[in-house]
This record gives structure tokens, sequence and C-alpha cells, in this order.
């Protein structure tokens, strides 16, 4: 089933940029839009690049937020290189709130006909079939969502 407009949620794990591949390879005519949440209830899902949370800026504090902001366009400009390799281009959004939920959101407020998602954020050996991010949406979202494992 051929989709017009497909989001991919990237926190710059692998299984979210084997995601973005399956959504260019099967949807090579949508819209794709990559979307990276800055959650403030969860630290470390705002930091798509491996770092030391230790050393970064006070969770919730501007200087924070910054931190979030810049990591997610490195995290955009690696998605605009995979999405180069397929001739493609991406659209990027960036927004705030509880990763889930505001996943499902964004999906309901733009037109998405289906979500291609990672099973979950972490390395590719952990063998947990969902994370919490993406058991929410699943059992939220109003359109099709593709598990991408």
């Amino acid at each position: 089933m051929a989709l017009a407009h497909v989001l991919v949620p990237m926190d710059g794990s692998p299984l979210s940029k084997r995601a973005l591949r399956i959504a260019l390879e099967e949807h090579p005519d949508a819209t794709v839009t990559v979307l990276h949440v800055i959650d403030p209830t969860q630290p470390g899902y705002s930091y798509p690049i491996e770092s030391d949370l230790d050393t970064e800026p006070l969770h919730g504090s501007e200087d924070w937020y910054e931190r979030s902001e810049e990591l997610a366009d490195q995290l955009f400009s690696e998605a605009r290189d995979i999405a180069a390799e397929y001739d493609a281009t991406i659209e990027t959004e960036t927004a705030t709130g509880e990763a889930g939920r505001t996943i499902v959101e964004f999906a309901t407020d733009h037109d998405i006909d289906g979500i291609l998602i990672g099973s979950h954020g972490r390395d590719d050996d952990d063998l947990s079939l969902l994370g919490s991010v993406t058991e929410t949406v699943v059992f939220r979202s109003p359109v099709r969502v593709l598990l991408v494992r």
C-alpha cells in the first residue's frame, strides 16, 4: 500500500535510521517527514548522539534546550545524508514534549498516512520487542504503524 505522507520519528538509534531507509525504499514517491522530539521528561531521549549526560548542561535549563536543538540539527544532517543516498529529499521537524504522545499528535495534526518507527531506541543487540515510546505510538496512533526491527 503506497503512502503519500510518511512520518519517521528519529532518536538517533540504529533502528530509527533503518526506519528512514525503509521509508525511502518502500515509499519513494511519498513525502517523508523526519521528526525528532525533545523530551524534557526523559533527558537521554533528546540526545540523539552518544553523549555523557554528566557533562551536558543541567536538564531542563535553557542551555540544555539549546544543546538539544544543536544535537537535533546534527541528527537531521545525518538523515539528509541518508536521503541523498536514495536521491530523495526529506522534511525535518522538531517538537517538544513527551515523545510518544508528541509523535501521535504530530501524525494527527499533519495528515500523516503512516508511521515507520524503530521498535526501540536502544542498540541493535537489545532483544526487547518494544520500547516505551514505540509502545505509546503503536497503541495510540490514528494511522498505520510499521515497526522496524
